[in-house]
């Protein structure tokens, strides 16, 4: 019996092929779009979970000043080398701390020149930033003490000053100092926020804040815990460390602030999860849309069938069985699209998560709500008129031209 209804209503669409297209066409429409948004936005939240480990594991920033509307941290005074000591002295649970006094400065070599952001620390860094070298070797101990003009280089730079010629050995002009290149950073590429992580240099401090800086600032600090301790204690216990060597009395705001790498990243993980969430809702909106349409094709499915109704109805078919001629009728169209729009979207996800190089997500669990739903929305909007046809007189019916 099922099979027979099953059998009519789709010779019904086929009757009718050019507008059953065009009822369904709101159905692909929306399951393809809320496949496509979802699988795009999923992507987009593995890019900046992976962007944000790039910047290191369980590490913590620490800055000069506080951010914010009226707070300018040039007004607060940097770090000194004292900080470092007493940072790497007092905190318990940590794997490294990291000095870092930055200048941006023209790179040269030979007839190639770019202007690089140049870092002065030490091999802490590399610790707190979870960085390796692919070939040459770190800063040795007695290099950062003497001040040594020595450098390490990323890929960025390499590659542009280079080319394929080898790095390690040679001699840079960083600025006006003349430094040899002793290793090359493993590639990191672009970070979260849009800058390339490669495009770097880095010597030991006291070799930048005597030939590059021309000061002893400090302008901020790296701190990376060890696996499983609490971030939140390290934090406060840099807090209160800080607050004391600054001179800052209880009740006054710190000259300092202290940025939670694992608090950056779940933020951003969760901004993006609900960014997904919204443009799957907006997208959602055209299935509602799809299933007005549907309901809407098949009021004029009904009447336009009105005689054939009544005859069904006169020669002894129950209002259950007209009802679900039409109703599987909806339910077969809303299906059609519903496959339809599961391919366009995944092809369509497919197509720009290649395009903006952000992984591709495919969630089962999604593909399955849009499809079931695609169906729900065929039997609730295709329900009304179902029933309609059902409820017609039957004289009534075959007197109707």
């Amino acid at each position: 019996m099922f099979y027979e209804t099953l059998k009519l209503a789709v010779q019904a669409i086929r009757r009718n092929a050019l507008r059953s297209f065009l009822t369904l066409l709101g159905i692909v429409i929306g399951v393809s779009a809320v496949i496509a948004m979802v699988t795009i936005g999923k992507g987009t939240t593995v890019k900046v979970a992976a962007d944000m480990a790039k910047l290191g594991s369980n590490v913590l920033f620490i800055r000069p000043g506080q951010w914010g509307p009226g707070r300018a941290s040039s007004t607060a005074k940097p770090f000194d080398t004292r900080d470092i000591t007493e940072l790497r002295n007092q905190l318990r649970g940590v794997r490294a701390v990291a000095p870092m006094a930055q200048q941006a400065v023209t790179v040269v070599y030979g007839s190639e020149s770019r202007n690089v952001g140049t870092f002065g620390t030490d091999n802490s860094y590399l610790v707190t930033q979870d960085w390796d070298l692919t070939t040459g070797r770190q800063f040795l101990d007695a290099e950062v003490r003497s001040g040594r003009a020595v450098c390490i280089i990323g890929e960025t730079v390499r590659k542009d000053l280079f080319g394929s010629t080898p790095a390690v050995g040679k001699r840079i002009r960083v600025s006006k100092l003349s430094c040899e290149v002793i290793g090359l950073l493993g590639a990191k590429g672009e970070s979260a926020f849009g800058t390339d992580r490669d495009d770097i240099v880095l010597m030991p401090l006291r070799t930048f804040h005597r030939r590059i800086a021309g000061n002893t600032d400090i302008n901020s600090i790296n701190v990376s815990a060890m696996d499983g301790v609490d971030t939140a204690k390290v934090q406060a216990d840099i807090e209160r460390l800080l607050r004391e060597r600054r001179g800052i009395t209880p009740g006054e705001e710190d000259d300092f602030r202290v940025a939670d790498m694992k608090q950056i990243a779940e933020t951003q993980t969760a901004m993006t999860s609900i960014l997904t969430a919204l443009l799957g809702a907006v997208a959602g909106v055209s299935l509602l849309v799809g299933g007005i349409g549907i309901m809407n094709i098949m009021l004029v499915s009904v009447t336009e069938r009105t005689r054939e109704i009544g005859i069904r109805l006169a020669v002894g078919a129950q209002e259950s069985q007209v009802l679900m001629q039409f109703l599987v009728e909806a339910v077969v169209l809303s299906l059609f699209g519903g496959v339809i729009g599961v391919t366009l979207g995944l092809a369509v996800a497919a197509s720009i998560t290649t395009g903006m190089s952000i992984p591709f997500v495919w969630d089962p669990s999604i593909v399955l709500i849009a499809f079931g739903f695609s169906a729900l929305v065929g039997i609730v909007f295709g329900y009304f008129p179902a029933r309609r046809a059902a409820q017609l007189n039957p004289i009534e019916a075959l007197r109707h031209e």
